[in-house]
């Protein structure tokens, strides 16, 4: 009886888990597609147009991703705020978030205004380069945009209201696409930009879904205890700024040398040949898309694990975690299974040439089996956010990425020094020991602070709130 219990609470936990988790996954789904939706109307122009999208997002997302990684210290803030009764606190957070998002689009800003430097280092077609240089300072403008939107975002996130954030990107989805089509293509007496076209949509879309957020936030019942918009603008404090990059800073480096990893990877393969590097592509798109999902449990993790804590109550914490892991592992279990039997289909989906679909079918199989050890460090990531502890993932990441999965992979991929070499199948390996050893070190480092005597713990995170 005592069994059925604890398993009835993991159980009620795993719901709430799911029940958050959702509508982030909407969200992510609904913000993927408009980097589909702009690269398949660019296409339609010319392939200057859509490679010009491809070579300027690997220059944005990094950048971008930094930003957006400082401000998500918000959310496992808000949310031990909420669960220990100290609402009248959470709009401070706030409020010091938009200095985050002035402090950090500046130099953001900057870098890309002058990439146009990167760009034409990199030596290519002069007609490609002009569209690129304009299609990223065309987005420029939507910058603040987004990351006023982010900021907003997480005060909805941290007090685990996630259904805003799906419905204002499913509009901006929405409006993506008759905007595109205005700017791409020149409607209504608008010029045809091109790529540059996708930019100036995304700018506008990324300013409107800004606005809704706020709207939402000033309106919603549930946020008017808060007091967020009274004194909207307030001095910079140093003494939260300070906690607040203390969090958010591993966050911002562990993504950006996430997203390196795999920008890497396939800047080596490029002198393999094109058909090695579009196997590879579809593997990594086919990854990308799956790990949406337990990317969306791990955010939902980091909330709950936040606001049971706020709650003093570590042991839920660590139900929620273990909840987390036990949902995660069960649906990496389906999509392994999905994406080894279906394996031919999806990279039909992508290319037509019987060669690159055999390449890519194969390399499909490490996808799979990489996606277990992905679920386990994601989800246990967004654990480790919620007990503000993410020094420990930034210097796992680094040294389970940098130092032991780029060096084996390219040493498959790219040498004769262990095996004769492996092409794109040698970064797969690597990726999947990267984050083997990150998912086994991250979960040693969650099990070592739920070992922590109870008032110990929530004594270390209060000095942190």
């Amino acid at each position: 009886m005592k069994n059925t219990f604890k398993l009835s609470e993991y159980q009620e936990q795993a719901k709430k888990l799911v029940a958050i988790a959702i509508p982030i996954l909407l969200a992510q789904i609904a913000q993927n597609s408009m980097g589909l939706v702009d690269t398949i109307m660019a296409g339609r122009v010319s392939s200057a147009d859509m490679a010009a999208i491809s070579v300027g997002a690997s220059i944005w997302l990094p950048l971008v991703l930094f930003g957006h990684g400082l401000l998500l210290a918000l959310p496992p803030t808000i949310s031990y705020l909420n669960g220990s009764g100290q609402r009248h606190r959470i709009a401070h957070q706030v409020r010091q978030g938009i200095w985050l998002v002035v402090f950090s689009a500046l130099p953001i800003g900057a870098l890309i205004y002058y990439s146009d430097i990167v760009i034409q280092s990199m030596e290519m077609e002069p007609h490609l380069a002009e569209i690129t240089i304009g299609y990223l300072h065309a987005m420029l403008w939507g910058l603040p945009g987004y990351l006023l939107l982010v900021n907003f975002r997480t005060l909805n996130d941290g007090l685990a209201k996630t259904k805003p954030a799906m419905v204002i990107t499913l509009i901006g989805l929405l409006l993506n696409i008759p905007l595109n089509y205005i700017f791409i293509y020149g409607k209504f007496g608008i010029p045809a930009f091109g790529a540059v076209g996708c930019g100036i949509a995304t700018s506008i879309v990324n300013w409107a879904m800004c606005f809704m957020m706020i709207l939402y936030c000033k309106q919603a019942g549930n946020q008017r205890d808060l007091g967020v918009f009274k004194n909207i603008i307030e001095k910079p404090n140093p003494e939260t700024l300070k906690k607040l990059l203390r969090l958010g800073g591993p966050i911002a480096l562990a993504l950006c040398g996430e997203v390196a990893l795999f920008a890497l990877a396939s800047l080596f393969l490029s002198p393999l040949g094109s058909d090695i590097v579009a196997s590879h592509q579809v593997a990594l798109n086919t990854s990308s898309f799956i790990f949406m999902l337990p990317m969306s449990l791990g955010m939902a993790t980091t909330i709950l694990v936040g606001q049971r804590l706020g709650e003093g109550s570590p042991l839920d914490a660590k139900k929620v975690a273990y909840a987390a892991l036990g949902v995660g592992l069960s649906v990496a279990v389906v999509t392994a299974l999905l994406t080894v039997l279906l394996r031919t289909q999806i990279a039909e989906i992508f290319v037509k040439e019987a060669e690159v679909i055999a390449m890519a079918s194969y390399l499909l199989l490490f996808a799979a089996l990489y996606q277990f050890s992905d679920t386990v460090q994601v989800v246990v990531s967004g654990a480790l956010r919620g007990y503000k502890d993410t020094k420990a993932i930034l210097y796992i990441t680094l040294v389970c990425y940098w130092l032991i999965g780029m060096p084996v992979g390219y040493l498959l991929a790219m040498t004769d020094w262990i095996v004769p070499h492996l092409g794109a199948m040698g970064f797969w390996i690597g990726f999947i020991v990267s984050l083997t050893f990150a998912a086994i070190f991250l979960y040693r480092r969650m099990k070592k602070l739920q070992a922590i005597p109870d008032q110990e713990l929530l004594g270390k995170l209060d000095k942190i709130k």
